[in-house]
């Protein structure tokens, strides 16, 4: 039985690491060929040396990118809005879920039904009515010393950030996990005199990590990866985000290394960002799995 099980463990494991080799192979082969030239990519793809930093090899392709298009800019600007989304997104949220599930109100139910239904509403069924709606939206802007009112969002970070702080899925799984935290814990701190806010910061939020660090994966992948809405609503390049810039490299002379660099760039902080909050967000969807 112990040798069956030992097998049965090595199997398992084989099985793992064919299936990470096999997920891995493309970030692999994107970030070796980002050091190669066009012509050295296309001859090593026959080989493994397709996925080895051999032959020639420089730094000369992700000296080209920045020489192509303003991508330190795009960084900036998906960083900052990608950031803001995120930040806004878990305050907005969270609160909306605590207020579905901790406080005892008619209509509630009806409520959540209705914020759970929009998410089989796919984006690009009112994607055209949304720029409408934010090209008439006002907006106070400063100009020296006064404040101006100002009619329309195209072509601004808000408009890139606004529309999709709130969140079905978000709410719907901060919802999830705040009703699996005891209510006893709202009254004791209601003797202490916490109010529902104080509730809201100083016992519900500070127990929710797993959930806060899974909205904040799940909010920032789309926000880093948005390029339908950024190319309808922005159009003055130094407002572009990093999803933008693919373009530019197929336009006149298509340069291979050049793009896999850039690919590399705009990957970067998506792997850096899973790997620093993997553990809260396995654990998230595993306490999500047990209790649903």
């Amino acid at each position: 039985m112990t040798t069956s099980t030992a097998r049965r463990g090595r199997l398992i494991q084989v099985a793992r690491s064919a299936l990470v080799i096999f997920f891995a192979f493309p970030l692999l082969f994107m970030f070796v060929a980002s050091f190669k030239p066009d012509a050295q990519i296309f001859a090593d793809l026959g080989s493994i040396k397709a996925i080895l930093p051999v032959g020639d090899v420089s730094l000369e392709n992700y000296r080209g990118v920045f020489d192509r298009v303003p991508a330190a800019r795009f960084l900036v600007n998906s960083v900052l809005v990608s950031a803001v989304t995120v930040v806004l997104g878990i305050l907005i949220n969270s609160m909306a879920a605590f207020a579905l599930s901790r406080m005892r109100w008619r209509g509630r139910r009806v409520v959540l039904a209705a914020i759970i239904a929009t998410l089989i509403v796919p984006f690009e069924t009112f994607a055209l009515p949304l720029v409408w709606w934010v090209n008439k939206l006002p907006w106070l802007e400063i100009h020296g010393f006064q404040l101006r009112l100002t009619e329309g969002w195209l072509d601004t970070y808000q408009v890139q950030i606004l529309p999709f702080v709130a969140n079905a899925f978000s709410i719907y799984l901060f919802y999830q996990y705040f009703t699996s935290i005891p209510v006893e814990l709202d009254e004791a701190a209601r003797m202490d005199g916490a109010g529902w806010f104080g509730i809201y910061r100083r016992v519900v939020m500070p127990l929710s990590g797993p959930a806060i660090a899974t909205v904040a994966i799940l909010t920032f992948l789309p926000a880093w990866n948005s390029y339908l809405w950024p190319l309808m609503v922005v159009q003055s390049e130094e407002l572009r985000p990093v999803m933008i810039g693919i373009q530019y490299f197929f336009q006149l002379n298509v340069s291979w290394g050049q793009i896999m660099a850039y690919a590399s760039m705009i990957t970067v902080p998506v792997l850096v960002l899973f790997v620093a909050f993997q553990r809260a967000f396995i654990g998230s969807i595993a306490s999500a799995g047990v209790k649903g």
